[in-house]
């Protein structure tokens, strides 16, 4: 006798799912995202590319204000509180340029400031010897920063 009634049948052992990976990947974390249709793909490619190409051009037309550039060529201890520093400032002619003028001390903190003017009259290239008082002793003195002042 092979089998006894009464007893309950035996099932086959639980068979894993066969669907495939890409559906078991898509049941844990979700159907993949759609790709951007070829023609979305290139306007999407054109526009970017145009925007660098405005981008590029911007940024190449000089500014209507003019420009400035300066160098710091050196600096002197003349005394205790005075630091003498000495640039060169090339500025667009006939505008008016502005430079910050700093002593700092070992730390890098400022311990003397003084912005110098250069009107329109100001030759296109010049160097400038500035003076400066100190509230403390300073180790080293130059151009913070130069900008073309706006005359409106």
């Amino acid at each position: 006798m092979s089998t006894s009634e009464g007893q309950p049948e035996t099932s086959a052992p639980h068979q894993p799912d066969v669907s495939t990976s890409e559906s078991r990947l898509a049941n844990r974390y979700g159907a993949p995202k759609r790709r951007l249709s070829r023609r979305a793909r290139i306007i999407g490619t054109s526009a970017a590319v145009a925007a660098g190409i405005v981008a590029a051009a911007w940024m190449n037309i000089p500014a209507s204000t003019g420009t400035v550039t300066s160098k710091d060529v050196g600096f002197t201890f003349p005394e205790d509180g005075r630091v003498v520093v000495d640039f060169k400032v090339d500025k667009s002619a006939g505008s008016t340029a502005a430079c910050a003028v700093q002593a700092l001390n070992e730390s890098y903190a400022v311990v003397g400031w003084k912005t110098v003017l250069l009107g329109p009259d100001a030759p296109e290239s010049s160097t400038q010897r500035v003076e400066l008082r100190t509230d403390s002793p300073a180790v080293t003195g130059g151009v913070s920063s130069c900008w073309i002042v706006d005359e409106g």
